[in-house]
């Protein structure tokens, strides 16, 4: 993740979309999503005209792979409907490329689309309503994990289809809790716990850390993660109303601010301005003795120091208990006013389903679907096992207009609150009243 030079607070990119939006597939981009027809011979030989559905996307690598997978296999059982993949690069200028392409009236048929925007580009009404072609599918909040419904969903209605998905844990370096005399098969589960580990794992030469045990805010530390797992909420499911102030998750931020100040936060602000990534990343060279961070991350071990000896385990609470965590990911919207309505959905279907989402989701990632992720075998990997445990319990960010508002103030509370440039409840004050101050608009 991308790091400011001082705490570390990662510019907002979604963290399932970091590894897959770089180089263009061999399609030819076009402006938008006519349809035109052809003829193909049907599954009984007869010949019928056939509908090409183009999807946007920003694929490379082993996701690109397995898409063009899921293309295939859903042509040869759908015949008359051929998906032309066009690649889009993943930005700002993309996304109001995508805007314009709505705005004008020719849009692709489907896109490729982090649901983290789902809330505010619903709430333009530019994207086309799924909820009563998914119930005519079968398709239903039970058919995934809660959170990636949850986040699909906006105002009581279906507007994406939930793809790959994500968690966040805590890394740890087992080699280092052997080293000063902690359990490495019994890492910390309670606040206290974690505490007294990162304070035995820390060894400081002045202002300097030589090791540091560890930085709550560090990579995936959001105050997303410890305000959930301190037993707190960002919003009132009831009235919508933004509630980042909630005592609980005041506590969070209070325990951070906290932390900083018992190990200097210009010193540990020194330490992450210098830390790299990568084969560098202080995790995977030492310097580091525990991290939250998500699943994409077992992949960087594997490439850049494969004998690494860690662990992973749910986020610490407060109590020992209550684990949970927070998810994001990526999902296919057909956006307002696509030509070729009827024809997306028979693939957002497929990919909705056990097939599609096996085909999309092997040997890359984790399913939306429990039943998926059941047949990829990670009950049989230690580390991917806890990142699969989690997710019947893991949060969604709220699905708000203004939801890169919210990220960005609770981001700068943070850091205000770590540096003590106010205290942790006012700056939480002050973000529960600036976002819930730029959702009336969308009340009126």
């Amino acid at each position: 993740m991308r790091k400011s030079r001082k705490i570390v607070f990662p510019v907002w990119v979604s963290v399932l979309s970091i590894s897959i939006l770089a180089t263009a597939c061999s399609s030819t981009p076009t402006t938008g999503g006519t349809t035109s027809t052809s003829t193909a011979t049907d599954a009984k030989g007869g010949q019928g005209s056939v509908s090409t559905v183009t999807m946007w996307h920003g694929l490379t690598s082993i996701d690109l792979e397995n898409m063009n997978k899921v293309v295939k296999t859903f042509e040869e059982k759908n015949p008359t409907i051929k998906i032309k993949m066009v690649y889009t690069e993943s930005s700002e200028g993309s996304d109001q490329k995508l805007l314009t392409a709505v705005a004008g009236g020719n849009p692709p048929d489907i896109a490729y689309f982090d649901r983290f925007k789902v809330g505010s580009w619903a709430a333009q009404d530019s994207l086309t309503d799924l909820s009563a072609m998914a119930a005519g599918a079968g398709i239903n909040k039970d058919s995934y994990y809660p959170f990636a419904w949850d986040e699909s969903s906006y105002k009581g209605k279906l507007y994406a289809i939930p793809l790959g998905t994500d968690s966040r844990l805590l890394f740890y370096n087992k080699d280092h809790f052997k080293e000063v005399g902690l359990d490495p098969n019994n890492p910390p589960k309670t606040i206290a716990e974690l505490e007294a580990a990162a304070e035995k794992l820390t060894s400081k030469d002045g202002k300097r850390f030589k090791r540091i045990g560890f930085i709550p805010w560090y990579s995936q530390g959001w105050l997303y993660g410890w305000g959930w797992s301190f037993g707190g909420d960002f919003q009132n499911k009831s009235t919508g109303k933004i509630t980042a102030n909630d005592p609980k998750v005041v506590e969070a931020l209070q325990w951070m601010t906290d932390f900083g100040k018992k190990y200097n936060v210009e010193d540990i602000a020194g330490f992450t301005s210098a830390a790299g990534a990568d084969e560098m990343d202080p995790f995977i060279s030492g310097q580091i003795s525990m991290k939250i961070s998500g699943n994409w991350t077992v992949a960087g071990i594997k490439k850049f120091k494969p004998d690494l000896n860690y662990g992973v385990t749910p986020i610490p609470t407060p109590t020992g208990t209550d684990f949970t965590t927070w998810s994001g990911g990526m999902s296919l919207i057909i956006p307002k006013g696509a030509k070729n309505t009827e024809s997306a959905w028979k693939f957002l279907e497929f990919l909705g389903k056990e097939e599609g989402q096996y085909l999309l989701n092997a040997n890359s990632g984790m399913s939306v679907i429990d039943s998926v992720n059941a047949k990829f075998g990670y009950k049989d990997d230690p580390i991917m096992k806890e990142f699969v445990s989690i997710l019947p319990n893991s949060h969604n960010r709220p699905v708000i207009p203004e939801g890169q508002l919210l990220w960005n103030e609770l981001a700068s509370a943070t850091e205000k609150a770590t540096r003590s440039n106010g205290t942790p409840k006012e700056n939480l004050d002050k973000v529960t009243e600036t976002v819930n101050k730029a959702l009336e608009k969308y009340n009126k």
